[in-house]
């Protein structure tokens, strides 16, 4: 068949025409968390109360609390990994860079050498 060795275009969805959900770095969860949050705070707001208009309003502002705090967040820990990842990537390449000169940061010094030999160190 000559469909299957061609990859599928994956259908994106698009909140409000504006946001690609699929390829927005965190969007999609922020989205998932925040339906969840606003259809419990909503839903017990109008258990507690019995009021529809005023339970409708808590559940919008419980949706968007939720999934901006949710976004910033996800957004938050990706940017603490990325730069995580830097460091340790600078520091193997400086490792391979320098390993076994005399700039090694992991190499003793020569009069430690030394009296190591001896077994004086």
């Amino acid at each position: 068949m000559a469909g299957e060795g061609e990859k599928e275009k994956q259908k994106s969805f698009k909140l409000l025409g504006i946001l690609d959900i699929q390829n927005t770095p965190c969007a999609r969860e922020a989205v998932l968390h925040g339906s969840v949050g606003s259809l419990f705070s909503g839903l017990s707001h109008f258990l507690a109360t019995s009021r529809v208009r005023r339970s409708f309003d808590i559940g919008v502002a419980g949706f968007m609390l939720i999934t901006l705090g949710s976004w910033f967040y996800c957004r938050y820990s990706n940017a603490k990994l990325r730069v995580q990842q830097r460091l340790i990537q600078d520091g193997m390449k400086n490792k391979v860079m320098y390993e076994g000169t005399s700039l090694d940061p992991t190499r003793k010094q020569n009069g430690e050498q030394f009296l190591n030999f001896f077994g004086l160190f």
